[in-house]
C-alpha cells in the first residue's frame, strides 16, 4: 500500500548502518513512522532535521507494517534560526514534545494546524507565546485542554491567576491565595491581560509542563524530552540576561 501526505519531521533515529528511523507529524494521518534507507548519507540525512516539512510517500506490504518514507523537502525553518539558538531551541522542543506526546497512526489534524501555526510565529517576538499557546493546543486536541475561561470556586471571570495543577480549572486571586504555594501561576498573556514578557512565558511552559508531564508522558512511563528542558533552560538564561 501507498499514500501521500504533507508532513513536519519529528524526529530520526539511527537504525543499523545507514538507515534511520523517521517520526512525522502527517496532516491527515497523525504522527506515523518508517524507514529511510540510506538515511544518514550526506544527501538524506539534511531533509530529515526536526522542523523540516516534507511532502512524504509512505510504503508498505500491509498496513500494520513499519514501512517505508520517500520525502521531497518543502521547507526548512531550522536553517533560518541558525545563528538564533532560542528560537532554533523552541522549533526542537516542539518537535520532540510532539513525537513523545502524540499516539502514532492517530489522526490530529489540529496538532498538525497547530504545528504549522508555531512554525509562522517563530519568527515574530511573540515566538515564546506562540510555543506556550502551540502546547496548549495539544493538551486540548489530547483530551486535556485547561479551563481558563472563569474561576473554578466563584464561576467569575475576575482576577484570575491561578490554575488548580489536579483540575486544570483556573482560580481566581482573592479564591487562591489561601492555596497559593500548591497553585500553578496563570500568565496573564494567556488570557488577554498583559504582555508576554519572558518571565511570563516560563511561567506558561511550567504550567504547561505540569499537564503534558501528567496527561502525555508519565501514563506512558517518559519524562519531559531533554529538547523541551533545552528550550526552557536557554529561555530562562535569556530572560536572566535581559534583566
Amino acid at each position: 500500500m501507498e499514500w501521500t501526505d504533507d508532513a513536519f519531521v519529528l524526529a530520526a533515529r539511527p537504525h543499523g548502518e545507514n538507515a534511520l528511523i523517521v517520526s512525522l507529524l502527517t496532516r491527515t494521518r497523525g504522527r506515523h513512522a518508517g524507514i529511510v534507507q540510506g538515511g544518514v548519507s550526506r544527501g538524506k540525512r539534511p531533509v530529515y532535521e526536526p522542523g523540516n516539512r516534507v511532502s512524504a510517500t509512505w510504503r508498505a506490504r500491509l498496513a500494520e507494517h513499519l514501512g517505508s518514507w520517500q520525502c521531497e523537502l518543502a521547507d526548512t525553518p531550522a536553517a533560518r534560526f541558525i545563528d538564533d539558538p532560542v528560537r532554533l531551541a523552541a522549533l526542537a522542543a516542539a518537535a520532540a514534545v510532539a513525537d513523545q506526546a502524540l499516539p502514532e497512526r492517530e489522526p490530529h489534524p489540529r496538532a498538525y494546524d497547530g504545528f504549522l501555526a508555531f512554525i509562522d510565529v517563530l519568527e515574530s517576538e511573540v515566538f515564546g507565546a506562540g510555543y506556550v499557546g502551540w502546547e496548549l493546543g495539544l493538551l486540548a486536541e489530547l483530551g486535556y485542554g485547561l479551563d481558563l475561561s472563569q474561576c473554578a470556586a466563584t464561576g467569575t471571570n475576575d482576577d484570575l491567576a491561578y490554575v488548580s495543577p489536579r483540575t486544570g480549572k483556573a482560580v481566581s486571586l482573592s479564591a487562591g491565595e489561601p492555596y497559593r504555594d500548591r497553585l500553578l501561576h496563570l500568565p496573564g498573556f494567556l488570557i488577554g491581560r498583559g504582555d508576554a514578557t519572558e518571565d511570563q512565558v516560563l511561567a506558561g511552559l511550567t504550567l504547561t509542563g505540569h499537564f503534558l508531564e501528567r496527561h502525555a508522558f508519565a501514563p506512558h512511563n517518559r519524562g519531559i524530552p531533554a529538547a523541551r528542558t533545552r528550550f526552557v533552560d536557554r529561555l530562562s538564561r535569556s530572560a536572566t540576561i535581559s534583566s
